[in-house]
């Protein structure tokens, strides 16, 4: 006995397929050449669809029967195709006519068998797909082949490393699991490698300070070197310390969303202390960029790109994943043998270096046990400490005075951050 479908689904299955007959009927009405399919044969091929899986939706015998048809009629009409000619050597052998009244026909059954979204979803997609060829082609043309390498490497780290590890400690020398250690790096490269992307496509439409804010997120330590080494040798120096004052004030921001994914208590703990900080660097750099305005009304332009490497290759993700083993265990150990004092020791050292691993971390529970205001405390000193070394490589770098007040500020954050740091942890 066939079930009669909900009036709800016949209509979407009308409305969907006469959506994706309309962006058939406009993309090829470009071309002299007609194509089977429409704004009248989709709705058509739809409801014969969804009739025949209606007639046996346990086996799909009808339906798989008028799939064949479908399928041996269109056969022929390709065989047909190939004869054309798009151009005077170029056969014409697209595939878009095939694929989209097969498409047609499964959107009956998928709009009577499964969720609505399920069915908007992948006619949506599908008309998207088809009416942006143009700026996927140029999409394409524009992305260089070592960076389709690199999304097929985040593919690797993602879809076959880490379902692979262990989500058991492999030691009584930390709590934290090599999935764990693995998942950290993800989190935080995927950010890194999306501010990498922003930056080398989008530089030649970007200001300098928005390139700065992305260099943040991507590594405030390598856009203060960058920007601090442009300042030495152009012109627009205070707009420079501007945006070196911004790197800082996103990488307060960015440090508190990687938490946030990992330990919700920490960042909230941590919240009130990171967003003032990042505020007050955001006020500073506003007074810079307007003391900038104020010398020279043209605005710098962003160079392409500022930081380092690409923070997927293999190698990054290797040396991010020792250095995180390696904080790891000293946090363990520091924390074991010297208490807190210990573990504020170590933040200050880390700052130097990278404060991501030391982050990512405490955030775990790398040291299990302590407070989470001991480890907010932690997290502000090690961000200190990061901006002490910026301030550094900003006065070392730019080689002239005019750079002063980005060390200036960086040092001012530092010294707020560890107040702030001394007065959550009670010290």
């Amino acid at each position: 006995m066939i079930t009669a479908p909900a009036p709800i689904s016949v209509g979407l299955l009308l409305g969907l397929s006469f959506f994706l007959g309309l962006a058939f009927e406009d993309f090829f009405a470009r071309t002299h050449t007609r194509r089977p399919g429409g704004i009248r044969t989709f709705p058509m091929l739809a409801l014969g669809g969804g009739v025949l899986y209606l007639f046996d939706p346990a086996h799909f015998v009808p339906f798989t029967g008028g799939l064949l048809a479908l399928g041996a009629w269109l056969a022929i009409y390709y065989r047909e195709l190939l004869r054309e000619r798009d151009g005077p050597d170029e056969p014409n052998v697209g595939l878009l006519v095939l694929v989209l009244n097969i498409q047609a026909y499964l959107l009956g059954a998928i709009a009577l068998a499964l969720p609505p979204w399920v069915a908007v979803a992948t006619t949506v997609t599908s008309v998207l797909l088809l009416t942006g060829r143009e700026q996927l082609h140029n999409l394409a043309r524009r992305i260089e082949i070592k960076e389709i390498i690199t999304a097929g490497q985040f593919l690797v780290l993602t879809g076959i490393i880490l379902p692979l590890l262990p989500s058991e400690p492999v030691t009584t020398l930390t709590s934290i699991t090599p999935r764990q250690a693995w998942l950290a790096l993800v989190a935080v490269c995927s950010i890194s490698y999306a501010s990498y992307l922003a930056q080398r496509y989008w530089a030649p439409k970007a200001s300098a300070l928005w390139m700065a804010a992305l260099g943040g997120l991507y590594s405030s330590t390598a856009t203060t070197v960058a920007l601090a080494r442009q300042a030495g040798t152009e012109a627009g120096d205070g707009e420079l310390q501007a945006g070196i004052t911004l790197a800082s004030g996103v990488m307060y921001l960015r440090i508190l969303a990687v938490v946030a994914v990992f330990n919700g208590m920490l960042a909230w703990r941590l919240a009130p202390a990171l967003c003032g900080l990042s505020l007050a660097a955001l006020l500073i750099c506003a007074l810079q960029y307007w003391r900038a305005k104020r010398r020279s009304p043209q605005p710098l332009q962003a160079k392409p790109p500022m930081t380092g490497g690409n923070p997927l290759a293999l190698g990054s993700a290797a040396l991010f994943s020792a250095l995180f083993i390696l904080v790891s265990l000293l946090s363990t150990w520091v924390k074991s043998h010297f208490g807190v004092s210990g573990l504020y020791s170590l933040a200050a050292v880390v700052g130097i270096t990278d404060v991501d691993p030391f982050v990512l971390n405490l955030a775990q529970g790398g040291a299990s046990g302590t407070p989470a205001e001991t480890l907010a405390a932690a997290i502000l000193i090690a961000c200190s400490s990061n901006n002490i070394l910026k301030a550094a490589y900003a006065a070392v770098f730019a080689g002239r005075r005019a750079v002063a007040g980005s060390a200036a500020a960086l040092a001012f954050l530092a010294v707020a951050g560890v107040a702030v740091a001394l007065l959550i942890g009670g010290a």
